[in-house]
């Protein structure tokens, strides 16, 4: 007899942070094309482009936890996690209605893993799920050994994210203490923006790192507590 793996709640598996309504970005029709991937009102798979820190793996989880939410089965894999073994880590998904595959540009060039893609490409459409998908570049500009998956790629929907100018980058910055009820000086922001030069993704995970010295000294975020913490790290 096989023991069922249990499911984390949905808070773990997809950050709270990583919703439709957090994203920041250039475009603001993005999270409307993902949403339309997500509810099925948009038939078909989805490639999503973008350099580091412009919020593809915020798309994806949000997309994930969207579905989630909605009854429909969902998987998120960053394949950076998978390569050289990909077939095994994408048994079982499948029986989703939507997978969504982050960094696919770690596999490009490894035939067995782009080999494993493809069928699970193949398996998903057939059943009439949605695939969504997040690389560094478009599936033309990948080196891809394997010409049918690009193929498959090239007939998906295409979004491709802008990079986040600093406006944006401290909107998002903005949003993630707001929703942790915490109290950010905006020159805080300014002086952290000027001074740590770090794709999105990066500073999130400084900002978090800051979250947590500011709850435990109980200080707001200011620009001496910044200072003060930049000395001790």
């Amino acid at each position: 007899m096989v023991t069922p793996v249990p499911q984390l709640p949905l808070a773990l598996r997809y950050p709270p942070d990583q919703r439709f309504d957090t994203f920041v970005s250039g475009d603001p029709t993005v999270p409307a094309h993902l949403r339309a991937a997500v509810d099925g009102s948009h038939p078909g798979s989805l490639f999503i482009a973008g350099a580091a820190g412009t919020g593809k793996t915020h798309l994806l989880l949000a997309a994930c936890a969207e579905a989630d939410g909605t009854g429909r089965r969902a998987a998120y894999l960053p394949l950076a996690s998978a390569v050289g073994r990909l077939r095994d880590a994408l048994e079982a998904m499948h029986a989703n209605e939507l997978v969504a595959l982050d960094g696919v540009d770690a596999i490009a060039g490894r035939r067995d893993d782009e080999v494993a893609l493809f069928d699970l490409h193949n398996r998903v459409h057939d059943a009439g799920g949605t695939m969504l998908y997040a690389a560094r570049d478009i599936p033309d500009a990948l080196p891809l050994a394997l010409p049918d998956l690009r193929s498959r790629w090239q007939q998906c929907a295409r979004i491709t994210l802008p990079v986040l100018g600093d406006a944006a980058r401290r909107e998002v910055l903005r949003l993630r203490a707001t929703r942790r009820g915490l109290q950010v000086d905006d020159a805080a922001l300014d002086w952290l923006l000027r001074r740590v030069d770090r794709d999105l993704g990066s500073l999130t995970q400084l900002f978090d790192q800051l979250d947590r010295a500011a709850l435990a000294a109980q200080r707001r975020i200011t620009v001496p507590f910044l200072r003060r913490f930049f000395e001790g790290n």
